[in-house]
C-alpha cells in the first residue's frame, strides 16, 4: 500500500526554516530519523520511506507554495495512489504555536498551498495536519513573519511537536485517519506557560 506524505513550502535558500515551510522540516525529520534523503523529482524532491510493509511517498514540492496542487496531482497519478491516502501537512497563523489538529477535510483557511490542492483535486476530502504558527506579530507584519525564520527558544520547542506530527504520519499509514484524529489530537494541543498563559516562544500581538 502507497501513501503520500505531502509538506509544503517554498523552494530555496531564502525560504529554509521558516515558518512557512514547516511542511518541508516535518518531512526532513522524517527522512533523517528513517535514514533517507530526497531527490530531485518532476514538480519536487521526494524521498521514498518504508514503514510496517507500506511505501510512504515523501513530496516537498518544487512549485513554490500557491502552485502545490500541480505537484500533488501528478504524484498521485504517478504512483496511482488514491486521495484517501494523501496527507498534506501545513503550517496555520488561526492556532497557537505548536498545536497540531488533524482533519480529514475542510476549507483552505485562508492558506494559498491548501487552496490550490483543493482546486486542482476538485475536492477538500483528503486529510490534513495544520501545525500552529503562531500569530505573535505586529499590525500588517504577517508576511514578514510567516516568512520569518524560527527563533533558538521557537526550534527548541518545536522540536518534540515535530515528533508528535511524525508519529501522526505512521499511525495515519496504519490505523487511519479517524483513529489517528482520536488519538492525537487533544494531545497534540500546546501546553501554556505558567508565567504567562501562553505557549512558549509566543509573544502578545503589538
Amino acid at each position: 500500500m502507497k501513501y503520500l506524505i505531502v509538506g509544503l513550502g517554498n523552494i530555496g535558500d531564502e525560504y529554509s526554516d521558516t515558518r512557512h515551510n514547516i511542511g518541508f522540516t516535518v518531512l526532513d525529520a522524517f527522512a533523517a530519523g528513517s535514514l533517507a534523503s530526497f531527490t530531485d523529482k518532476r514538480y519536487g524532491f521526494v524521498s521514498r520511506v518504508k514503514y510496517k510493509g507500506r511505501e510512504l511517498i515523501l513530496l516537498k514540492p518544487s512549485t513554490f507554495m500557491n502552485l502545490s496542487g500541480n505537484a500533488v496531482r501528478y504524484w498521485l497519478n504517478k504512483e496511482n495512489i488514491p486521495v484517501e491516502n494523501l496527507l498534506v501537512i501545513v503550517d496555520d497563523l488561526a492556532i497557537p504555536l505548536g498545536s497540531i489538529r488533524m482533519r480529514a477535510k475542510g476549507s483552505d483557511g485562508g492558506h494559498n498551498g491548501l487552496a490550490h490542492i483543493n482546486s486542482v483535486l476538485g475536492t477538500n476530502v483528503y486529510a490534513r495536519i495544520r501545525i500552529g504558527i503562531g500569530n505573535g506579530f505586529p499590525k500588517g507584519s504577517q508576511v514578514n513573519y510567516v516568512l520569518g525564520r524560527w527563533n533558538k527558544e521557537e526550534m527548541n520547542f518545536l522540536k518534540d511537536r515535530i515528533s508528535i506530527v511524525i508519529e501522526m504520519i505512521k499511525s495515519f499509514c496504519t490505523a487511519g485517519t479517524e483513529l489517528t484524529m482520536t488519538a492525537y489530537n487533544k494531545s497534540g494541543k500546546v501546553p501554556l506557560t505558567k508565567e504567562s498563559g501562553r505557549p512558549p516562544g509566543k509573544n502578545p500581538q503589538e
